[in-house]
């Protein structure tokens, strides 16, 4: 037997094994499914593979929108945030944001800060545009200052700006877990669905995930991060510290995202929400057709991707390509 065969075979043992002792993580009719063949659900909208995300269809690669606000996770690069910001004119992100739906593209994800806010009105109002938005819940402070009336507050401006879904920003995610206050998010997570609007929790961390879980939490979707860490500048295994993603530490060195991107893989697969993938490039670090791959087979439903307009074209073909595919995946689709 091959050494991939023997892997796949762990892999799906694990998954029923894991599956069947869980019953915060997945139901019986969740475990039935697991063992069906993991192919691409046949729904497409402007050529492109879609899914749902609450009642609203979602392409499965959407719109990252870090090169707008000009975070660019560009190492010990200074330069690049301020490069990003002067590159990405109002025109110039209303031109990539017309390129997505013209490829298919009809989602997009962003911070609720002044740039994003200002060009998404003038988008809507002067070119009609129909990219949905899934906004971040995030005030403009730091994660382990943000207070639950901090969220509450800031989730009133949110709604204010018309967004189709909301979720918790990762890093903020992290830092209720971090400080024991998983409940709090649960409340959050329920004032957050009484505006109807689709909602989810966002992380770094995979015990972020774990513990919302565990405390019976039940998000619309959760929001990931998720790649390979075989690439160069990635921290090695055995300086890697838990919550240390975005946290701007001593040790926190803007290089990886996922610190055990195996654990995600298997914890994920017993979720029964929804999962959108970010950071599945690591920041740019990998080849987009490994990491799509990576991403999909490991389980995530939708990718978030941060793209500029003249990576559009050949990041589109290539998800397409990838998702047409047979994929190894583990966990079921989900949407």
């Amino acid at each position: 037997m091959s050494e991939n065969s023997s892997r796949r075979d762990f892999l799906k043992k694990s998954f029923v094994g894991a599956a069947a002792t869980s019953a915060v993580l997945a139901s019986p009719q969740v475990r039935a499914a697991a063992t069906s063949p993991p192919v691409v659900p046949p729904a497409f909208e402007n050529g492109m593979p879609v899914g749902k995300l609450g009642d609203r269809t979602v392409s499965r690669l959407f719109l990252g929108c870090n090169p707008v606000s000009g975070y660019s996770h560009a190492r010990d690069l200074r330069y690049v945030s301020g490069l990003m910001r002067a590159y990405q004119s109002d025109e110039k992100v209303m031109d990539t944001w017309e390129l997505c739906e013209e490829l298919g593209i009809n989602t997009l994800l962003s911070d609720p800060f002044e740039k994003p806010v200002r060009i998404m009105k003038r988008y809507r109002s002067e070119r009609g545009g129909r990219m949905q938005w899934l906004s971040e819940v995030h005030p403009p402070k730091p994660y382990h200052d943000t207070s639950l009336a901090d969220m509450r507050e800031n989730l009133k401006q949110v709604v204010d700006n018309r967004p189709d879904f909301l979720y918790v920003q990762g890093g903020i995610g992290d830092s209720f877990v971090m400080r024991g206050a998983v409940e709090e998010l649960g409340e959050l997570l329920e004032d957050m669905k009484a505006t109807g609007l689709p909602s989810g929790i966002g992380s770094h961390s995979i015990e972020t995930t774990k513990a919302v879980a565990a405390a019976g939490i039940r998000p619309d979707f959760f929001v990931k991060t998720y790649h390979s860490d075989d690439y160069w500048s990635a921290t090695p295994t055995e300086e890697r510290v838990e919550f240390n993603v975005d946290s701007g530490g001593e040790r926190d060195h803007d290089n990886i995202w996922d610190i055990r991107p195996e654990e995600t893989r298997s914890v994920m697969g017993r979720i029964e929400a929804p999962w959108v993938a970010f950071k599945v490039l690591a920041a740019g670090a990998l080849n987009p057709r490994q990491a799509f791959r990576f991403a999909f087979e490991g389980g995530a439903d939708f990718i978030c991707v941060g793209m500029f307009d003249f990576q559009l074209r050949d990041d589109v073909r290539i998800a397409k390509e990838v998702l047409s595919e047979v994929l190894d995946r583990t966990r079921p689709w989900r949407a």
